[in-house]
């Protein structure tokens, strides 16, 4: 690919909290591309490192929130809400993010609550969060009547509450990667090159809806596809145009929905959320010992799994640069340990 100078983004950005440490640092996976792209003729594979966002707040979700917390502070709220499962690396980051920025955070969790807390779970009780677990049943169920009940709670109380969907996900949300779409561009352009593929996991949408949307608003000319952890391609594409909608819809813009290329491949979302397949382990693993790079069975270690298994089909053949982007989850490999070191009986 021609090497395409970035533009800047034709809209201004709403208001935001800085949070990340940003730019993240774009690497090359050579030893990965010498392994798994070089003999299909494949292109070079590049990541961007989102799970250095910051330390214990890192991931992608940390990009969302800085448009997230603004808005909070902006209309007054002392309380943010959010839901997500046992496990969720954005309940973590907005705990964590509530307790810098002096919020009261209140998760809604799906899942079991186990007496040894891990993982993420342990960093949310760190934090001060106040944490309600909920079965998956009821969860699924009543979500919208949980955030209700909550918020009401609150109020009663005297205190106001800015509830936050799963991963921020929606219109607001999705500014973080459009902001970033910017920065990986430049990045990409300050290496020689501009990239033919993005590829992210995607679990609620709102990373792959803010890169679609960004790349297509920069003119990028770039394939951004989402690696599905869960749910069906269809599902994806539909909530990703959901968020577009909701973002078009609060900021005044207009956009063609038929010029937006929303790709999904889920062909690697394994068994379930949060649930991975033998061989997703050994890829992180892999990726472990060959780049010093930690993935997590629940969302980056699926995709790139994916990512490699594409490669070895020839399927970016004709490319020569695709760009990974590292959404964090580190957090979330601990309560898998057993998967890498079964426990003797």
């Amino acid at each position: 690919m021609v090497l395409k100078l970035p533009k800047s983004l034709p809209i201004k950005l709403p208001d935001r909290v800085r949070l990340a440490n940003l730019p993240t640092p774009l690497q090359p996976l050579d030893r990965i591309t010498e392994r798994y792209s070089l003999p299909y003729d494949g292109p070079r594979i590049w990541i961007k490192r989102d799970d250095l966002t910051e330390s214990a707040m890192s991931g992608n979700k940390l990009r969302k929130l800085e448009f997230v917390s603004a808005k909070a502070r902006a209309v007054g709220a002392e309380v943010l809400i959010t839901c997500g499962g046992i496990q969720s690396n954005h309940c973590r980051t907005t705990a964590l993010v509530g307790a810098r920025l002096g919020f009261k955070v209140q998760l809604i969790l799906r899942g079991e609550r186990t007496a040894n807390p891990d993982g993420n779970l342990l960093l949310d009780e760190l934090a001060g969060a106040e944490i309600a677990v909920y079965s998956p049943e009821e969860y699924s169920r009543n979500l919208q009547g949980l955030f209700d009940s909550w918020a009401a709670e609150y109020l009663s109380r005297g205190q106001k509450s800015f509830c936050i969907p799963t991963g921020a996900s929606d219109g607001l949300g999705i500014w973080g990667y459009i902001s970033a779409s910017q920065e990986l561009l430049a990045d990409c352009a300050d290496r020689g090159f501009s990239p033919d593929h993005i590829l992210c996991a995607t679990g609620s949408g709102g990373t792959q809806a803010g890169l679609t949307l960004g790349c297509h608003l920069l003119e990028a000319g770039v394939k951004v596809t989402g690696f599905a952890v869960c749910d069906s391609a269809n599902y994806f594409q539909v909530k990703v145009r959901e968020d577009i909608s909701q973002w078009m819809a609060q900021s005044g813009v207009s956009l063609d929905f038929e010029s937006l290329k929303i790709l999904v491949n889920a062909d690697y979302k394994g068994p379930a959320y949060g649930v991975a397949e033998p061989e997703v382990y050994q890829t992180i693993k892999e990726l472990a010992c060959l780049e010093g790079i930690l993935f997590d069975p629940v969302y980056t270690g699926k995709a790139f799994h994916g990512l490699l298994q594409e490669l070895k089909k020839g399927n970016y053949q004709g490319s020569d640069n695709l760009v990974f982007i590292h959404t964090g989850g580190q957090f979330g490999l601990f309560p898998h340990r057993t998967h890498f070191f079964p426990v003797a009986e």
